[in-house]
């Protein structure tokens, strides 16, 4: 499927909303807009193969940037608005782009890696003056709102976050197919699992630099549904739009579920949500206690998957069987998983292990661009057809996954392994925590001890040191009620906000690396 299909069956339909200001693109206006940045692109020597870059906050153009793209055999890299200069400058270089489209918002970037970018061959400025950019509408209005006379599908090529040194590209090999077969991601089942489809009102609330808001949303176009695209998540806005645009799917990270949550009754409570049909989550494991409130509120509707940029397998769980197998996120779909110990041997069931998923052709379906080194690692050394993305998992008696946390993160206190994720879930139910981060610190005697910081609801404690304190006192014993001792921090500091990305991504090194500062410091996001 493809935008120009619906153009030319439902043109004025929307493709396209935007939740603060209401901006509506219908199909006919993505399809001749997209339509024309890939004129443009071609014009400018863009081939299958190549490389755009896309530096923009979440705006109506970017998903028919993204589209021109797509729909030119292209390889499309979002970056994150986060980074700084010679973090960009890095991307843009790393995956050869040879167009940058970038905004006001990102413009101080934009401007300051052109010197260090000398391989891009175009510079756009969407909705205002960049220094060093063309603008984007006087550009595109050179060309024609009509297809290339070739239109082979392009991909995504995204990049991790980056917390452990430099991000990497993740790679797929073009799939040789024409863009009107579908988008690079697009999952046949979709429709049959999830409901989208040309009825579908997709409430996407987070940043589309991230994977799943910018697959999903371009697969919801694909099959001819509504984006209700947020410019920045807002718990309350979100129960807005799903009220005024009858929403019917949704996709959200627990962060996102937790502070809704927190808000006020009368206030969450006021708005209609009968409309969702499926409320998608996934990036991060969801505490067991919120994602049993979400279901108690928004009914058995909640379906949650794991899976990775790189594509390398997909589990899923529906809210029945979440119920009776609590804290999974599900069973394998495609590929076969299996738990692996350090040496790459498959430990038995309930034990927990490295993540790995089988390769069902036996060859590896991604690549880290530009780093063998990296590839390597995500292989078994035992069955060099599986891979991993980190994470560590036991499975049960019914092959349901459960993950336990990533490897980088556990602390291991006088030969003792402690996954923070666990007191993670616990902390952040207390009714005085916004947010926590868990980690290990210098310990001289057992190594690693546990640190808690904690994001307290009523901010003005930070910095008062009685109350501090008293927060402080009152959240140990809090979790020694609830958590072994042995799992409980031995101190916690408080911080006005942790340094979690919109994605609900939460860059722990920012937060860790201060106590190691002197020392050898363990290796983790």
């Amino acid at each position: 499927m493809h935008p120009g299909i619906h153009a030319r069956t439902r043109p004025d339909h929307p493709a396209l909303i935007m939740g603060t200001s209401g901006q509506v693109v219908t199909y006919r206006e993505l399809d001749e807009r997209s339509c024309r940045v890939a004129q443009l692109l071609w014009d400018a020597g863009l081939r299958p193969g190549d490389h755009l870059a896309i530096l923009l906050e979440n705006r109506a153009e970017f998903l028919e940037i993204a589209w021109a793209g797509l729909r030119s055999g292209l390889y499309v890299t979002a970056i994150s608005t986060h980074l700084v200069a010679s973090e960009a400058a890095y991307i843009v270089n790393d995956c050869e782009a040879a167009a940058v489209f970038a905004s006001p918002a990102t413009g101080a970037v934009a401007a300051a890696i052109i010197a260090d970018t000398p391989g891009v061959r175009v510079r756009l400025a969407v909705g205002g003056p960049v220094t060093g950019h063309s603008d984007y509408e006087e550009a595109i209005a050179k060309f024609p709102p009509v297809p290339l006379d070739d239109e082979p599908l392009g991909d995504f090529m995204l990049y991790s976050s980056g917390t452990t040194g430099r991000p990497k590209g993740v790679k797929r090999a073009l799939s040789g197919r024409r863009a009107d077969e579908g988008n690079a991601m697009l999952v046949p089942s979709m429709p049959t699992r999830y409901g989208i489809g040309p009825d579908t009102v997709y409430l996407s609330p987070a940043p589309m630099y991230h994977a799943a808001p910018f697959n999903y949303s371009t697969a919801v176009q694909a099959w001819g549904g509504t984006v209700v695209m947020m410019e920045k998540f807002d718990a309350e806005q979100a129960l807005r739009l799903i009220e005024r645009y009858r929403v019917t799917e949704g996709q959200f990270v627990p962060t996102m579920f937790l502070r809704m949550l927190k808000l006020p009754d009368a206030v969450r409570l006021q708005y209609d949500v009968s409309s969702l049909r499926t409320a998608i989550h996934a990036a991060a494991p969801c505490p067991v206690a919120v994602k049993q409130q979400m279901i108690d509120w928004w009914g058995p509707i909640l379906f949650e998957y794991y899976a990775g940029t790189e594509g390398n397998g997909v589990t899923h769980i529906t809210s029945g069987e979440w119920l009776e197998h609590r804290g999974s996120v599900g069973i394998p779909a495609g590929p076969p998983l299996h738990i692996c110990d350090d040496e790459g041997n498959e430990l038995p069931v309930g034990e927990e292990g490295l993540v790995y998923f089988e390769s069902l052709s036996g060859a590896l379906p991604f690549e880290y661009h530009n780093d063998t080194a990296k590839t390597a690692g995500t292989i078994n050394p035992v069955h060099p057809g599986w891979s991993t993305l980190g994470d560590v998992g036991r499975v049960d008696d019914d092959g349901y996954l459960y993950l336990t946390d990533r490897k980088a993160f556990m602390i291991i206190s006088g030969g003792v392994n402690i996954y923070p994720q666990e007191i993670e879930n616990v902390l952040v139910m207390h009714p005085k925590v916004t947010d926590v981060a868990v980690f290990g610190i210098p310990d001289d005697e057992f190594g690693e001890q546990v640190k808690a910081v904690v994001q307290p609801a009523d901010t003005a404690v930070v910095g008062d040191a009685a109350g501090e304190a008293a927060l402080e006192r009152e959240l140990l014993e809090y979790c020694r009620a609830n958590l072994a001792h042995l799992k409980c921090p031995r101190s916690i500091d408080f911080t006005a906000e942790l340094p979690r990305m919109q994605t609900g991504k939460l860059y722990k090194r920012v937060l860790r690396d201060p106590y190691w500062a002197g020392r050898e410091t363990r290796i983790g996001t």
